[in-house]
Parts: structure tokens; C-alpha cells; sequence
């Protein structure tokens, strides 16, 4: 259903799933377990696992904090995008990574649920991806002394609004860990 000519495969990304990144965030483990489950899946079925990874002056690049948590290191050869903007595919080399691996269609994980994991499920979605978020594999810390609703409501939020996402020529959606599919269509 993508309509970006030619790109059948799909790609699982893994968005700023770093040490200080997740650090405080909500059910860091359980978010941080599915990921990992999903990422093995990916890895036994031969599709691409991309791990995107913020840096800036809070996310000093080669720092202990800006580190991929140990649970998610990639293995050799799997690519690593480096970003600074909150769209994993604004001035980073994701389209040419995605592109190299014929991928239309991305399954989105990560963090931040109100930032990064948002800004990249629309840039992929604009794009002309398909885009499918795993309501269960992503996260945030807790923003409310600024105003925002609590956690469990910007996840929930996220999933609910991202289960209607619909455009010409693409398909997103909303699943858990479990009803993944990474070979196979998105739901639509």
C-alpha cells in the first residue's frame, strides 16, 4: 500500500531508546522488554532493525547517557541513525537507509511517546511509508509539572489518534508487541 514505488520491505525503528533517555520513564522495563522482543522477532525474520539516536547538549554523543540501553545494542552491521530534530528523517541518513533495504513500510518504537516517537510516526506517514506504532513498545517521562497530562494519558492518546491515522495510498495503525507483523500488510 505505500506509495513509494518499488519498496515492499519493512524495517523496525527503534527511536532514542538511550540510557538517559529512558532512564525515569514510564514502565521503562516492560516498554524496554517488548522492544527487545521485537527486535529479536526482526532479527529471525531477516527485516531491518534501525536504531535512531538523539544527540545534543543534554544527549552528548559518546556519553554514558546517550548510549543505546544495553538491553537493544545493536549488532554489528545493523544500522545506527544519528539525529538531532525530533523527525528521525529530518538531516539524518534514515530515507537512504530505508531506501538501501527497498522498505515502504516501518513499525515504530521508542522514545519519547510526546516528542520523537510522534515527529517520526508523521515523517514517515508524510513520506509516504506506511507506518504502523506499537502502542505497548513506546514511552515518555513524566512532563505534568509543565502542564502536560500524565503518562499513561500521552501513550494512550498517542495510540488512540495514531489507530485512525489514514491518508491516499497508505496504511498506519495501532497494535501490541504481540500482533506485530513484520512480514506481513499492516492493518488497514
Amino acid at each position: 500500500m505505500t506509495t513509494l514505488q518499488d519498496r515492499p520491505g519493512t524495517a523496525l525503528l527503534v527511536v532514542d531508546v538511550q540510557n538517559d533517555v529512558v532512564r525515569e520513564a514510564h514502565a521503562r522495563d516492560a516498554v524496554v522488554a517488548n522492544i527487545a522482543a521485537l527486535v529479536e522477532r526482526a532479527r529471525r525474520e531477516r527485516v531491518p532493525v534501525v536504531c535512531i539516536q538523539q544527540g545534543d547538549e543534554e544527549l552528548v554523543p559518546g556519553s554514558e547517557g546517550w548510549r543505546i540501553v544495553p538491553e537493544l545494542t545493536p549488532r554489528d552491521g545493523e544500522p545506527v541513525v544519528h539525529k538531532t530534530h525530533c523527525d528521525s528523517f529530518e538531516e539524518t541518513t534514515l530515507e537512504t537507509v530505508l531506501a538501501a533495504h527497498g522498505v515502504g513500510r516501518v513499525v515504530v518504537t521508542g522514545a519519547e511517546t510526546d516528542a520523537c516517537v510522534r515527529s517520526t510516526l508523521h515523517g514517515a506517514f508524510v513520506r509516504g511509508y506506511d507506518t504502523i506504532l506499537v502502542g505497548d513498545a513506546h514511552t515518555a517521562v513524566d512532563k505534568s509539572r509543565w502542564g502536560a497530562p500524565p503518562v499513561e494519558q500521552v501513550i494512550a492518546h498517542t495510540n488512540l489518534t495514531w489507530t485512525w491515522q489514514s491518508a491516499p495510498g497508505r496504511t498506519a495503525g495501532t497494535v501490541g508487541t504481540a500482533d506485530v507483523d513484520l512480514t506481513g500488510p499492516l492493518p488497514g
